[in-house]
């Protein structure tokens, strides 16, 4: 049953210590850092985390980490020039990484959404991510088995929600959210807006309300969200 809230603590009720948490966004865009401030508070650690990047600066998936809370992380982009806190834990043996082409980050994810056993593909073919992995040779092609990337939860930012769930989203912020939605057991979206049901265009939902578990209303919009997310 869907929950609607205001409350950010009330929205990441239950995650225990342990859990595999994937967190949306692309960089800060559409990160739901509000969400990730709530998690801290909450305390649970020994995480395993899937998102496209490491942290970035000292705010929201990077505080995360600096906290060492992070056990694990799966991302395509774990450096930049503001991964600091992730450098510092991984130089030190204080966190595990697996890194993951982008584009097999995103099908990983699709396919535990969609109920995909594993798939073939040809990225990574021939490099150290391919070690101990299932090849086989199609068309004349030389592919990787990939296998499904499932979550317990999903913490995930949308620019609005109706009272079932749906969502829509802004612009970039999109990125990973909706087939995060369908891959984790239970999909908490931050949001900035809460619309009764039938107010938004059926033609623009991008997450259906049955992926959706929790909903939380940050209001004011996030101060750190810019025009172009």
């Amino acid at each position: 049953m869907l929950q609607i809230t205001e409350d950010t603590a009330h929205a990441v009720e239950g995650i225990p210590d342990g859990a595999t948490v994937m967190i949306g966004g692309f960089g800060t865009a559409g990160q739901p850092v509000e969400l990730i401030d709530a998690l801290i508070a909450q305390g649970a650690t020994d995480l395993t985390v899937i998102n496209n990047n490491a942290g970035n600066g000292d705010v929201g998936l990077a505080e995360l980490i600096r906290l060492g809370r992070v056990r694990k992380i799966v991302c395509s982009f774990p450096r930049q020039k503001d991964s600091w806190h992730f450098d510092k834990r991984y130089l030190a043996g204080e966190i595990e990484l697996e890194v993951v082409p982008q584009g097999n980050l995103a099908e990983r994810i699709r396919a535990a959404g969609a109920g995909i056993g594993a798939f073939f593909t040809p990225t990574g073919y021939g490099t150290l991510l391919a070690e101990g992995k299932e090849t086989r040779r199609i068309d004349g092609r030389d592919y990787v088995l990939e296998h499904p990337i499932r979550a317990d939860f999903a913490l995930i930012k949308a620019l609005r929600a109706d009272r079932a769930g749906n969502l829509v989203y802004r612009k970039t912020a999109r990125n990973f959210g909706p087939i995060m939605a369908a891959a984790a057991t239970t999909t908490i979206a931050q949001v900035s807006e809460v619309v009764e049901t039938g107010a938004l265009d059926p033609e623009v939902v991008v997450t259906p309300g049955i992926y959706v578990n929790r909903v939380v209303q940050v209001l004011p919009a996030p101060a750190h969200e810019e025009a172009g997310q």
